[in-house]
């Protein structure tokens, strides 16, 4: 049965909802109109506002904010060791900037790859693999500049190398690794790697897509060519060692190791090729002498027979050596070493006047 409204409760129904209208509009701006109470409510009904902070459950933060720290200037390091050692290896000028260090998952750092060069190395003994990327514009240009050219850069259809480029790029990459090995001595101590090297992000999973990566982006400039440089370590390669991903820890390991880069630095001098010439002896020609010159002419030198030559190293006079034939060859056989070369030259300078 359907029931009637009379004409009281209708009048009584719209004079409640002209009521509720003008309180809605009397509340200040601002203000939602659940919020009003009415005046000689109780101090039960007057909640505080709640304090919130958004979460995203698809990016949990895995590193805190001193452990990022921490890699940052890790990594601010490591750009300035590969910079030096890559302008000494290409010859040209190397600029290396650490642009960002952030924790987002490994699908979204993948996806960002567009054209580039990555190569996947492992961290040993830490278990697991990390990545170095490098735009593909910014290796030709590196190629072009170890083949004897000016860096020019070459675009090209799709992003492969040839058998004689993969080598050349290794040798970038083993110097980069070597860097990154330098970095974190403070840190840990691993042995970096190289496992593979692809132009294509699909083919590259060395974890699950949601899992937590640390995304280190840097830019990188050779000659007039600039282009990015990244980073990826994953979050559960680095969890062994997360407690020890402190400034202080690195402050001190750093201090800890400098005597080990000092017998590293003087084992790299000695490793050094130094141009070395045993001088015979020398004398003043006028021009016209020169140009008269043919062969069987014989020279007349400064220097006596039964003195003592000159050894070089640079240009600077390091040894005394009497000249001599061992078989066939022509030898020195060193007598004295010049301790003092700028007294040398005076004694040098004296003698002569």
């Amino acid at each position: 049965m359907v029931e009637i409204l009379s004409q009281e409760e209708i009048e009584a129904l719209l004079a409640s909802l002209t009521s509720s209208e003008e309180t809605a509009a009397a509340a200040p701006a601002g203000v939602p109109a659940a919020a009003a109470s009415p005046v000689g409510a109780g101090k039960g009904d007057r909640r505080a506002p709640i304090a919130y902070e958004v979460y995203d459950f698809r990016r949990p933060d895995k590193f805190s904010k001193d452990q990022l720290r921490t890699m940052q200037m890790l990594h601010e390091t490591f750009a300035r060791l590969f910079s030096s050692t890559l302008a000494a290896h290409l010859r040209a000028p190397v600029h290396i900037d650490l642009i960002s260090v952030e924790q987002i998952p490994y699908d979204e750092y993948i996806r960002a790859i567009t054209s580039s060069l990555i190569n996947i190395f492992s961290m040993q003994p830490l278990s697991g693999q990390a990545l170095l990327e490098i735009e593909f514009d910014v290796v030709i240009s590196m190629i072009d500049r170890l083949l004897g050219g000016p860096g020019t850069v070459v675009k090209r259809p799709q992003p492969a190398l040839t058998d004689i480029e993969r080598p050349l790029v290794e040798s970038v990459v083993d110097r980069a690794l070597g860097s990154l090995r330098t970095a974190w001595e403070g840190i840990v101590s691993f042995t970096p790697v190289r496992e593979g090297m692809e132009t294509s992000a699909q083919f590259v999973q060395i974890v699950p897509p949601n899992d937590i990566v640390v995304s280190i982006l840097f830019e990188i400039r050779v000659g007039e060519t600039h282009g990015a440089m990244s980073l990826c370590i994953p979050y559960l390669l680095l969890k062994p060692i997360l407690s020890k991903l402190s400034a202080q820890r690195w402050f001190s390991g750093s201090k800890r190791s400098s005597s080990q880069h000092t017998a590293l630095i003087a084992q790299q001098i000695q490793q050094t090729r130094v141009p070395l010439v045993a001088v015979l002896g020398s004398t003043r020609l006028m021009l016209r002498q020169v140009l008269d010159l043919k062969e069987g002419d014989v020279i007349l030198l400064t220097r006596r027979t039964n003195e003592p030559i000159d050894v070089m190293v640079g240009n600077r006079v390091k040894f005394r050596a009497r000249p001599g034939l061992r078989g066939k060859q022509v030898v020195v056989q060193i007598e004295s070493i010049v301790a003092n070369h700028a007294a040398e030259k005076s004694k040098t300078a004296a003698s002569s006047s």
